[in-house]
């Protein structure tokens, strides 16, 4: 990582066959820089998908930037929201691309959150056999998480990200600036994947993360900076690794199992960082029962996610349910939950000997409606 003043640059290598650059900014204007963008896109036509919410936002001053190196410019805007990360929205994206006549020479750019950066690696993946793409991510959670690494994909019906492929973006350009529009709950459900990555690998970047907490709330550049930093460097370190999750990249998952469940079971009612804080107390609580964690430090992760204003518990489901949802997830394996444990703290391990009296303990422990009628 190279740090100049306001922004630093992250490079990520794959296999030693290519590369691409994270670029950390306050704004939008380097993004058509020669060093940034420039070479990558010139005279190229690029189709900016976007969603209803950020395209209001942060559109016109993204094609302004593109405009400025590119051939020619569309935007493609759908609905926002989890409920429109479908294949039938991908489908009418294909439509605008062949309508504007795009080629295996064009790129698209993913303007938005998680769902639009998905839904456009996706696109990009399969039309006309692979095309580029570049992730501009505009939220927290897709900042440190989603756009990076070339996982893509969409929901199909009730299950989240079922339909999917590998495809590595060209560039990735974060303007943290983006996140002072984030509502304080969407902020909040970014924390949840940045406090993971200091649980799973990084204790002294956890115990920084507690240290700055207030920073952080208020959204100074300064500590926004070096966290969004350290978070993608702990991720490009896993994918480098693993870039198609066959083994250690599946660390990434942890508070994932439990999480992604009750994320569906919930009709996504609630955001997947949410979703992850429930799953990661699930996942922390079994560690503890194990004697892999002292209570005290189980208890510590716990309220670490409360002081980040995230869930810890969930009501409206029955603890059968969720144990019975997580089998359904894609990240069985041979018949078996792969399920992600911490050894201690700031190092995770992935098991398939979670057993289902352990899990519905756990599931228990985190479901508000099992407390409340064991109080009864």
């Amino acid at each position: 990582m190279e740090r100049q003043g306001k922004t630093a640059v992250l490079e990520v290598k794959k296999d030693g066959s290519f590369c691409y650059n994270i670029h950390l900014s306050d704004s939008f204007d380097s993004l058509s820089s020669e060093e940034v963008s420039g070479k990558l896109l010139a005279g190229r036509r690029v189709c900016i998908v976007t969603d209803s919410t950020v395209e209001p936002l942060y559109e016109a001053e993204v094609r302004r930037e593109l405009e400025k190196v590119c051939g020619k410019v569309t935007t493609f805007v759908f609905p926002a929201g989890e409920a429109h990360k479908t294949l039938d929205v991908v489908r009418q994206l294909y439509e605008h691309l062949i309508l504007e006549h795009f080629d295996r020479k064009d790129v698209l750019a993913a303007l938005g959150g998680g769902v639009v950066g998905d839904l456009t690696g996706f696109a990009a993946a399969t039309y006309l056999r692979g095309i580029d793409f570049i992730q501009i991510p505009t939220t927290l959670l897709a900042q440190v998480d989603s756009s990076i690494g070339g996982k893509t994909g969409v929901d199909f019906d009730c299950y989240k990200n079922m339909v999917g492929a590998f495809h590595m973006p060209r560039l990735v350009y974060m303007n943290l600036s983006t996140l002072n529009s984030l509502p304080k709950r969407q902020f909040a459900s970014g924390m949840a994947e940045i406090l993971k990555h200091g649980l799973i690998r990084n204790l002294s970047y956890y115990t920084w993360l507690l240290e700055h907490m207030e920073e952080i709330w208020e959204r100074q550049y300064e500590a926004l900076l070096p966290m969004v930093e350290e978070s993608c460097r702990i991720k490009r370190a896993v994918v480098e690794k693993d870039p198609t999750e066959k083994g250690e990249r599946a660390l990434l998952n942890f508070g994932h199992t439990v999480g992604h469940a009750v994320e569906k079971l919930k009709d996504f009612q609630l955001f997947h960082g949410e979703c992850v804080s429930v799953g990661a107390v699930a996942a922390a609580y079994i560690s503890w029962k194990r004697e892999w964690l002292t209570e005290e430090e189980f208890m510590e992760i716990r309220d670490m996610f409360v002081a980040f204003d995230l869930p810890v518990r969930v009501s409206g489901l029955a603890s059968r349910e969720i144990l019975e949802a997580t089998r359904r997830d894609k990240k069985m394996e041979a018949g078996k939950i792969k399920f992600v444990l911490l050894k201690t703290m700031g190092e995770a391990v992935t098991v398939l000997d979670v057993t289902d009296e352990e899990m519905l303990s756990a599931i228990d422990y985190i479901n508000r409606d099992v407390e409340e009628l064991s109080n009864e």
